[in-house]
């Protein structure tokens, strides 16, 4: 076999009871490829599978909607909204499972990031703030986002049923862990965000109060899936509609925010920034780097790893656990077995991103490299 140079990405790594292969996880990735009404499609169950095939230890879904009313982002995105969404996604865990490859469900709700919504016209958020920005066209969506309703304290408390419940169908659906998707300017990060959380009540004001929304999530699916089913969060500055978004309180609400998290239950925060290894803040450590200082716990980052060695030494360095691989997968679904016996990898192509995201038929044609 030929020598791997790469040894820091192809050690094991224990995740809660899980015993991953290699340190080398596909990031969620919005594909918008499902049903009208949210289901799974073979086409989906044969783009998980590459990654699974490729040498993945680990495959994400996309961002899953959580109920039938305000958490659905985009049309055509799957949701484990139901009891009819998850003998889909029952299809999809048996296949990944059968190459070796642990499966995360993402559980999102859009909050004021909504751009199509199959059971409703109407966006929630915490206040009613207009997002920035204009809608995404690769998701589908165009013109100005919605001025989202005000959430209610029982619409808040709707959220976080809605998260458990659907934690609870990812169980049920054969998932082996969840992610809460925290991240990206969705409604977890809506609550977070100073400038679109204005409410005055215990959910808004304070750093503290504005992550209360984080908390409860987190406290409430652990109860629901117990401590041995692994529960995760992902967590951002920036945003899909506000790239260049900070923390105005820099390290010090870095601090703040890990830490919380931390105690809240999670068995990792997932962090994404633009390129994993540059400072959060300045001269600072990486937000992934500062996830490990003060929230010690296991870490997964993503932002621009696809190079081998760039990814490698992350990982060696002890500021991130775990790595997802977005670009870097979609051109390589077989990415890990690849840099495993050193063969060549491809160059990202963003037309397959376009007009839509979602997922193409020549991506499932090409053969995938098997260790």
């Amino acid at each position: 076999m030929t020598f791997n140079k790469y040894q820091s990405l192809f050690q094991d790594f224990t995740l809660n009871r899980l015993k991953l292969k290699n340190r080398v996880t596909v990031s969620p990735m919005t594909r918008t490829s499902g049903t009208e009404d949210g289901h799974v499609t073979n086409q989906m169950v044969k783009y998980y599978e590459r990654y699974a095939k490729g040498g993945f230890s680990l495959v994400f879904t996309e961002g899953l909607y959580l109920d039938e009313s305000y958490s659905q982002g985009y049309r055509n995105q799957p949701g484990i909204a139901n009891e009819n969404h998850i003998d889909g996604w029952k299809k999809v865990t048996d296949t990944v499972h059968e190459h070796g490859a642990y499966m995360f469900a993402q559980l999102m709700h859009a909050g004021a990031l909504s751009q199509g919504n199959h059971y409703t016209e109407t966006t929630i958020a915490p206040s009613a703030v207009q997002p920035k920005g204009e809608q995404l066209a690769f998701y589908g969506g165009s013109g100005k986002f919605k001025i989202p309703q005000e959430m209610t304290v029982q619409q808040i408390k709707g959220a976080i049923g809605a998260f458990v419940d659907s934690a609870v169908r990812a169980q049920r659906a054969g998932f082996d862990g969840v992610e809460i998707h925290g991240a990206n300017g969705y409604v977890i990060d809506q609550f977070l965000t100073d400038y679109t959380n204005q409410r005055t009540d215990e959910y808004g004001g304070t750093l503290e109060n504005r992550l209360r929304l984080a908390r409860e999530v987190i406290d409430a699916v652990r109860k629901a899936v117990g401590k041995d089913f692994p529960v995760g969060i992902r967590l951002s500055q920036g945003k899909v509609n506000d790239y260049t978004h900070k923390w105005a309180g820099g390290e010090s609400d870095a601090a703040v925010i890990f830490k919380t998290i931390a105690e809240a239950g999670v068995d990792f925060i997932h962090v994404t920034d633009y390129d994993a290894d540059a400072p959060a803040f300045n001269e600072s450590l990486s937000l992934a780097a500062l996830a490990k200082k003060y929230g010690r716990l296991p870490v997964i980052a993503n932002g621009s790893l696809e190079e081998p060695k760039k990814a490698d030494q992350l990982v060696a360095s002890g500021d991130a656990d775990l790595i997802t691989l977005g670009k870097g997968a979609l051109a390589n679904p077989d990415w890990p077995n690849r840099v495993k016996v050193n063969l060549a990898l491809k160059e990202f192509d963003p037309n397959i991103l376009q007009p839509q995201a979602n997922i193409k038929e020549q991506e499932l044609k090409h053969e995938v490299t098997v260790s």
